[in-house]
C-alpha cells in the first residue's frame, strides 16, 4: 500500500470521526427520543390496559355470581391476590359540595363520577352537569408484585370521612394494613378541588420498579347551549407543556396525538365550561384522542392517556388539582395572581380570544371596557351599544382620514373622465393609468391613503369577532326580543331538514343577522356611490360587493346575537357618521385646495419613482408586443 493510498484513508478517517462527532445528539435531544420510546410504550401499555381491565370486569362481574361463597372468596383470592376483597362491593356514592359545586364520589374506581355547576343552567333550564355516571372515568393502572395488572375503575373503594368535612378519603384495601388512598378536598366558594394519591404500606404489594402510575382520563362532553352546531367549534381538548405554552386539538374534526413533552395540565373544554385537570409534578408523554359524536345531546368524546410519578413508599403524595368551572376570563386569569411566571397555570388561554395582536387587544382593551362598564350597568345589551360607540370614538381619526381620502377621489373623477376619454381603449391603458396617478399625485391624493386607516383598525374588529362569542357574561342574558346574548335570537324556526341550507344555515333565522345584513348592503350601496372615482372597474366587482353581505347572512346566522347586534350597531353608526362627513365637509373648498396642491413644487417619494419607473417599463413592454403583432 503506497503512501498516497495510506493518506487517502487517513483523511476518510478524519472525515468520518468528524462527521460523528458534530452530529452526535445533544443531551436535550437524546431527552426527547426517550419521551418518545416512553410514549411508544405508554400506547401499547393502554392497549393492554384496555384489553385486561375488560378481562378483570369479566371475571369480577360474571365468573363468580353463582358460586358458594367459599368457593368465591378462594377464585377471587388465585386471580387478584390482596387485591381479592375490593373487587366486590357497592357502588354507592358520597357528596362533596360547597356554594358553588357538587360533586360525587363513587365507591367503585373512588373517583368523581358527577360534576355540577350550581350557578348554571343549561340552555333549556336544566341543572348544569358537566358529566354523570358512563359520561366520565378516570383510572390508574396497578401492577402488583406478582406481576398482576389490574385497574383502579373495576375495584370498589371505601369512603372514610375525617374530621375535615370538607375532605373524603377514598381507600382501596390491600390487607395487612396497606392500602392506596384517593383524598378529595374541597373549599368553600371555590372551583378548584385537591385531589391527592397516597399509598400506605405497598411495598411488597406493587411492583417494586413501581414510579409512576399510568393512567387514563375520558369524558363525554355534553351538550349546554342552543345550537350545538355552533357549541361544537368552541369544544376541544387543550394541554398546557409544564414549561412552554398551551395548544389544543382541532375543534372541526377528530383528531388523535401523541405529545412526548411533559405537561402542567389538560383540559376538556366546552364553549363556556370546563373539567381541567392539574399535575403538581407534571404529566408524562400523553396521547390524546378527541372524536366528533353524533348523538344526541354529547358534542365530542375525550380521551388522555398517560403517567403520573408515584412515591410507593408512601412519603410523597402524587398531587392534583380539579377545576370544574365556567370559562370566565377574570376568574382563570385570577389563579395565577401572585404566582412566579414560570409557575402560572394561564388557564385563561381556555378562553379563545384570537392570536398574538388580536388576543393583546381583547386582554388589554376590550374585557377591561367591558368589565368596568359590567360595574354599574346591569343591561349587556346597552353595554353592547356604548362599546360600540366606544371603539368608534376611539377610532374616528382613522375612518375621518379614510373618507377624506375618498372624498379628494370623488372631486377628481371628472378630471379622471377627462384622461378615460383622452387614453380610451385596452391600448392605451398604460398611459391612461399613468396620467391618473400623476393627477392624483399632483392633487396630493392616494388611492392607498384610504385602506391604510381600514387596515389599521382591523385589530380591533377582528378581536371583537373573537371576544363575543367567548364572553360568558352574555350566557343567558336577554336584551330586546334576544332572551340569550351568548346564541341566535330566531325569529323563525323550522325543523325539516333542508339540504345545503340546514348544515351551514341552519333551521332558523336570526333577526339580528337579518338587520346586520340589511345595513351592510344599505352601507355597501351608498360607500360605492361615494367611492366611485371614474375609473374602470373589473366585470362583475358590483355584484361581488352586494355579494358580500348576502354571505354574511349565511355565516352569522348562528353566531351569538351579541355579536350580530354589535355589527349592526357599528355598521349603523357607520352609516350616520359617513353622512354627518358628507353634509359638513365642503368638497367645493376640498377641490380648491387639491387644485392648489398642483401649482406646487412636487418632491416625488421613491415609492413614486419606482412606480413611475415600473409603468414606464410596462408601457414599453406594451409597445414591443404592438410592434410583433403587426409584424406577423
Amino acid at each position: 500500500m503506497d503512501k498516497n493510498t495510506l493518506l487517502g484513508f487517513l483523511l476518510i478517517g478524519i472525515v468520518l470521526f468528524a462527521f460523528s462527532w458534530l452530529n452526535k445528539p445533544t443531551p436535550e435531544q437524546l431527552e426527547a427520543q426517550r419521551r418518545y420510546q416512553d410514549s411508544i410504550a405508554q400506547i401499547e401499555l393502554a392497549k393492554q390496559l384496555d384489553m385486561q381491565k375488560e378481562d378483570s370486569k369479566s371475571i369480577a362481574d360474571n365468573s363468580f355470581d353463582n358460586l358458594p361463597d367459599s368457593v368465591r372468596e378462594a377464585r377471587l383470592k388465585s386471580n387478584f391476590g390482596v387485591f381479592a376483597d375490593a373487587m366486590t362491593g357497592t357502588d354507592d356514592i358520597t357528596v362533596l359540595e360547597n356554594s358553588l359545586i357538587e360533586l360525587h364520589v363513587s365507591n367503585k374506581g373512588g373517583r368523581i363520577s358527577y360534576a355540577r355547576l350550581k350557578d348554571y343552567t343549561t340552555y333549556d333550564d336544566k341543572p348544569l352537569i358537566l358529566f354523570e355516571g358512563k359520561d366520565a372515568s378516570l383510572d390508574f393502572t396497578l401492577v402488583t408484585a406478582t406481576n398482576r395488572v389490574l385497574n383502579t375503575g373495576e375495584m370498589y373503594f371505601t369512603p372514610v370521612k375525617t374530621q375535615d368535612p370538607n375532605q373524603l378519603i377514598m381507600r382501596l384495601n390491600t390487607g395487612e394494613g396497606s392500602s392506596l388512598n384517593f383524598i378529595y378536598t374541597i373549599k368553600p366558594d371555590d372551583y378548584m378541588v385537591q385531589f391527592d394519591i397516597k399509598g400506605s404500606g405497598l411495598n411488597g404489594v406493587l411492583a417494586p420498579s413501581t414510579t409512576a402510575l399510568d393512567m387514563v382520563w375520558k369524558q363525554k362532553i355534553r351538550q349546554q347551549e342552543q345550537g350545538i352546531k355552533y357549541e361544537n367549534r368552541y369544544t376541544a381538548l387543550y394541554y398546557k407543556f409544564l414549561a412552554d405554552g398551551v395548544e389544543q386539538l382541532s375543534e372541526s374534526k377528530s383528531e388523535d396525538k401523541k405529545v412526548s413533552g411533559r405537561l402542567k395540565w389538560i383540559g376538556y373544554k366546552d364553549k363556556f365550561f370546563s373539567s381541567v385537570m392539574i399535575s403538581g409534578e407534571g404529566f408524562e408523554s400523553a396521547t390524546f384522542d378527541s372524536k366528533m359524536v353524533e348523538a344526541d345531546g354529547i358534542v365530542k368524546e375525550f380521551k388522555t392517556a398517560t403517567a403520573v410519578p408515584f412515591d410507593l413508599r408512601g412519603n410523597e403524595p402524587t398531587t392534583f388539582r380539579y377545576f370544574f368551572g365556567p370559562n370566565s376570563y377574570t376568574l382563570l386569569k385570577s389563579f395565577d395572581k401572585g404566582v412566579p411566571t414560570d409557575d402560572q397555570l394561564d388557564l385563561e388561554r381556555l378562553v379563545p380570544l384570537g392570536a398574538s395582536v388580536f388576543r393583546w387587544v381583547n386582554q388589554y382593551f376590550v374585557i377591561p371596557m367591558f368589565d368596568f362598564l359590567g360595574k354599574y350597568i346591569s343591561s349587556y345589551g346597552l353595554i353592547i351599544f356604548l362599546m360600540t360607540i366606544i371603539v368608534k370614538l376611539i377610532l374616528f381619526p382613522l375612518t375621518y382620514k379614510s373618507y377624506m381620502s375618498s372624498a379628494k377621489m370623488r372631486v377628481l373623477r371628472p378630471q379622471v373622465e377627462e384622461l378615460n376619454a383622452k387614453y380610451p381603449g385596452q391600448d392605451k391603458a398604460v398611459e391612461r393609468q399613468r396620467a391618473t396617478m400623476e393627477l392624483y399625485s399632483r392633487a396630493g391624493a392616494s388611492p392607498m391613503a384610504g385602506c391604510i386607516p381600514m387596515l389599521l383598525q382591523m385589530p380591533v374588529l377582528i378581536a371583537l369577532f373573537m371576544f363575543f362569542p367567548s364572553a360568558i357574561e352574555l350566557r343567558q342574558q336577554s336584551f330586546l326580543w334576544a332572551h340569550d346574548l351568548s346564541t341566535y335570537d330566531a325569529i323563525f324556526s323550522w325543523n325539516k331538514y333542508i339540504p345545503i341550507i340546514t348544515p351551514y344555515f341552519g333551521n332558523h333565522i336570526s333577526l339580528f343577522c337579518v338587520l346586520m345584513t340589511a345595513t351592510n348592503i344599505i352601507y355597501t350601496k351608498y360607500n360605492m356611490e361615494m367611492t366611485n372615482t371614474g375609473q374602470q372597474q373589473m366585470p362583475g366587482m358590483k355584484a361581488m360587493m352586494y355579494m358580500m353581505p348576502l354571505m354574511f347572512l349565511v355565516f352569522f346566522n348562528q353566531y351569538a346575537s351579541g355579536l350580530t347586534y354589535y355589527y349592526f350597531i357599528s355598521t349603523l353608526f357607520t352609516i350616520v357618521q359617513t353622512l354627518v362627513f358628507r353634509y359638513t365637509i365642503n368638497e367645493d373648498k376640498l377641490l380648491a385646495k387639491l387644485e392648489a396642491n398642483k401649482k406646487k413644487p412636487q418632491k416625488k417619494s421613491g415609492f413614486m419613482k419606482r412606480l413611475e419607473e415600473a409603468q414606464r417599463a410596462q408601457q414599453e413592454q406594451l409597445k414591443k408586443q404592438q410592434e410583433q403583432k403587426k409584424r406577423r
